[in-house]
């Protein structure tokens, strides 16, 4: 699935949802789910980061519906190699 094919059904699913309880709010659960994933990264298995690596992206991608982010033209940025020197791999210092 791509980015732009996840917002749509974020959007579908809990768009009316996720603007009611706002971008402060989301942002809250995004840090819990971060939280989360650090701990499925630490000590959980394959499946429980997964599970937590999916709700990360999930969240990002209600917080880019609320505040008009398209994740496919902002991640564009990456699409060559490092934004900064343009080199794949990274050749900043």
């Amino acid at each position: 699935m791509d980015l732009g094919h996840l917002q749509r059904v974020i959007e579908r699913t809990y768009g009316d949802r996720d603007r009611a309880r706002g971008v402060p709010s989301t942002v809250a659960w995004l840090a819990e789910e971060v939280g989360e994933l650090a701990q499925a990264v630490r000590k959980g298995t394959h499946a429980d980061r997964e599970h937590e690596f999916a709700d990360v992206v999930a969240w990002v991608a209600s917080l880019a519906n609320q505040t008009g982010v398209d994740l496919d033209a902002a991640l564009a940025r990456y699409a060559d190699g490092c934004p900064k020197c343009g080199e794949s791999p990274c050749r900043c210092a």
